[in-house]
């Protein structure tokens, strides 16, 4: 344990998810309605049943640790989960991260959905079984059942469910999202889209706000709804004076992942990246101070969509008009941080559909038109958001973004005078109090007008570039993107 009173685990060679290694069985049930390719690659049922031959003879002789749980706050849409380990800590992240049942709940437990993590056993023969490495994340939806082996990374638990809970609920009508959500003392709610590193989970952690979560939740006719009992938040760079919630719940019952600590101190260096920029926490979301009392609330009165733009261009809010929200989602531009996937060192732009590809099991037409729907229906209002950089200085401070975010959820973004970007068509406050107008207009952030220009411009051109993918259903949304 650290000197708060955490307990400190490392997860090995691999210290984030490996997206190429995720695979789906091609079955009967779920062939017609997975998004197959590079996200969702198929396996074929006979590799599975090897696989799952090979999973369960290592297990069989193996100490193994059960937890039972919900993935959906909502009793009519959640999901009974089983997770079978080998690590006694990966047990302690699901009860920390699902919803955990009460005793009653759990005397007649029969699991919708089984995982077997068996994170010490690597594929031996992957070559013959068509996987890409000796790292596997496999599921079978007709079967019901997950497998994981040669990666201690926790988050691949999290994600796996994850991405089954978008497979199941959007078929039944249901928003499927990769965000945080948070209730006002009014009943006002926002939701905030976004990559890991953009901020979703530090935004929601807000003093002046009840979370309802922070990175899992569905849409349905009643409002919306966390997936989650708990909340996975990065600790690089954490101190108690920028992020206050997620210090003070760093204590006995959380769960450090990758920190750098002091073996004589027990002090985490949370500044030390030596092992991983993907150092986390998980803890039960009851450590936040303002929670909901049941993982539910309203519509959502707000969109936010983070985004880290690593050219310094796109300006730190823009209002978008429902239309370019739906453009904006299907982009889901931002920069992969360090450390959060195998490979990636550096921050890289970089767009992934609906602010979460690697964990959309459906094509993103249903995510993109439920989204619509939902918005259109409920009045929602949309808003981007950069939280990476504005000009060639340092990436934007966080009392400013939330300061931005106070506005929007205010009202005051709301009232204030607009101009519109010349090449991307969204609509950017002249002025907002206590921010400065050079610094809510990137061209004056840049001082070099003709440089800005240009690399305005060229990612614009990324922008139509990769819309292009979706000519085949949301063609005529692309006249709500950049012109150049």
């Amino acid at each position: 344990m650290n000197n708060q009173g955490a307990l400190v685990c490392q997860s090995g060679k691999y210290t984030g998810r490996s997206p190429k290694d995720k695979f789906f069985v091609q079955e009967s049930s779920s062939q017609d309605h997975i998004w197959w390719g590079s996200v969702n690659q198929k396996l074929e049922p006979s590799a599975f049943q090897k696989l799952t031959t090979q999973v369960f003879k290592f297990l069989g002789d193996k100490k193994i640790y059960l937890f039972d749980g919900y993935a959906g706050a909502d009793p009519k849409y959640r999901i009974k989960v089983r997770f079978i380990t080998t690590k006694a800590w990966h047990a302690f992240f699901v009860y920390n991260m699902f919803i955990r049942p009460s005793a009653e709940e759990l005397e007649n437990f029969q699991p919708d959905f089984t995982v077997y993590n068996a994170c010490e056993y690597s594929a031996e023969n992957w070559k013959e079984l068509k996987l890409n490495s000796e790292v596997f994340v496999a599921f079978d939806i007709g079967k019901k059942i997950g497998l994981i082996g040669g990666t201690e990374y926790a988050g691949e638990m999290k994600k796996g469910i994850f991405s089954i809970m978008n497979y199941l609920l959007p078929l039944k009508q249901v928003m499927a999202m990769h965000c945080s959500a948070t209730v006002g003392e009014k009943g006002d709610v926002a939701v905030y889209f976004g990559l890991s590193g953009t901020g979703k989970t530090t935004l929601s952690a807000d003093p002046e706000r009840i979370l309802i979560g922070d990175d899992e939740h569905g849409w349905s006719d009643d409002g919306v709804f966390n997936f989650e009992g708990g909340c996975y938040a990065k600790t690089i760079k954490l101190s108690p004076v920028r992020e206050k919630e997620i210090w003070n719940a760093i204590r006995f019952g959380s769960l450090l992942e990758n920190v750098a600590m002091d073996q004589k101190t027990r002090e985490v260096d949370f500044e030390n990246t030596q092992i991983t920029e993907n150092t986390r926490v998980s803890y039960p979301i009851e450590f936040m101070p303002r929670i909901t009392k049941n993982g539910m609330a309203g519509h959502p009165n707000y969109v936010i969509m983070l985004t880290c733009d690593a050219f310094g261009v796109l300006p730190p809010v823009s209002q978008l008009t429902p239309d370019q929200a739906n453009y904006h989602f299907l982009s889901g531009y931002t920069a992969k941080v360090a450390g959060t996937e195998r490979g990636v060192t550096e921050p890289t732009a970089t767009f992934s559909t609906c602010f979460g590809k690697p964990f959309m099991t459906l094509n993103p037409k249903i995510y993109g038109n439920l989204l619509a729907e939902k918005m259109r229906k409920h009045k929602t209002k949309a808003y981007l958001v950069n939280t990476g950089w504005v000009g060639k200085g340092d990436r934007i401070p966080l009392p400013k973004t939330r300061k931005i975010i106070h506005h929007i959820l205010s009202g005051t973004a709301d009232k204030a005078e607009y101009f519109q970007d010349p090449v991307f068509g969204f609509s950017v406050p002249k002025s907002l109090p206590g921010l400065e107008a050079d610094f809510l207009n990137p061209a004056k952030a840049w001082g070099n007008q003709t440089e800005y220009e240009k690399v305005h411009k060229k990612l614009a051109q990324m922008f139509m570039d990769n819309f292009k993918q979706f000519s085949d259903f949301a063609a005529t949304l692309s006249m709500y993107g950049p012109k150049i």
